[in-house]
């Protein structure tokens, strides 16, 4: 049966096995549609919302209007296509004002292009949207939301073989050592006074014995005392509970 007579056929009777006939002729026009975009997004969700959109292009089309589905067809998926990337296609979400503003400025820049010849300048492309040029830079920057980089990215440029997370994430022992002199002020403030100044001294200060009885003029063996004690105490104080074993 020919095309034009199963439109006709469906508009008059919705007979589902006419839309579905009309569907297979029409699906190679929707996923050559979709075929433009596979490179920015995943090729089995762009052939389905060509596919979808194909679907609604035979349910609106009236072939009393004299025109080719197609025509009437490509604008459909097109613009199903291009609301998906509006509203699905952003990995980092971003403002709706600013989704909007990079579409204007992708159709602005299109347009100059065939007008020009060549591709256009930000500052034309600011003129001919009626905004700023930090604006479009801004746009431009958020366009990158669509298609992030991975982590696992090899770089090219590297020395030696590493990812592009190699040169943002290490270990930082600096850390440690923070949470670490925390953890002893808390301990040392159990002590008292004397007793934490003399530990200070000793293990942070790297002074001998000596040095610390000449400090505090008391004498080696009272520094010596002193210190076996203060760590006896911090040694029960971080000590874990022993549950009493059961009688």
């Amino acid at each position: 049966m020919r095309t034009d007579a199963l439109f006709e056929r469906y508009q008059r009777e919705r007979e589902p096995w006419v839309r579905d006939e009309l569907t297979r002729r029409f699906l190679p026009l929707a996923l050559s549609l979709s075929r433009r975009y596979h490179s920015l997004r995943e090729r089995e969700d762009l052939d389905q919302v060509a596919s979808l959109a194909l679907l609604k292009a035979l349910d609106r089309f009236d072939p009393t209007r004299e025109i080719a589905f197609s025509t009437f067809a490509v604008p459909t998926i097109v613009g199903e296509l291009k609301r998906y990337f509006r509203d699905c296609g952003w990995v980092v979400r971003v403002p709706r004002s600013l989704q909007e503003l990079t579409a204007r400025i992708d159709a602005c820049a299109e347009q100059l292009t065939r007008e020009l010849g060549r591709p256009p300048t930000i500052a034309q492309i600011a003129e001919r949207c009626e905004t700023t040029t930090e604006s479009v830079l801004e746009a431009y920057a958020a366009g990158s939301a669509h298609f992030p980089d991975s982590l696992d990215t090899p770089l090219r440029d590297a020395s030696e073989p590493m990812t592009r997370v190699d040169t943002i994430a290490s270990e930082d022992s600096g850390y440690v050592r923070a949470e670490h002199a925390a953890d002893l002020d808390r301990l040392l403030a159990t002590l008292p006074a004397r007793d934490a100044a003399i530990l200070r001294l000793r293990f942070h200060d790297d002074m001998t014995q000596a040095q610390i009885a000449e400090r505090v003029g008391l004498s080696q063996m009272h520094v010596s005392r002193l210190i076996r004690t203060a760590i006896d105490e911090l040694g029960q104080t971080v000590a874990p509970a022993v549950p009493a074993a059961p009688q």
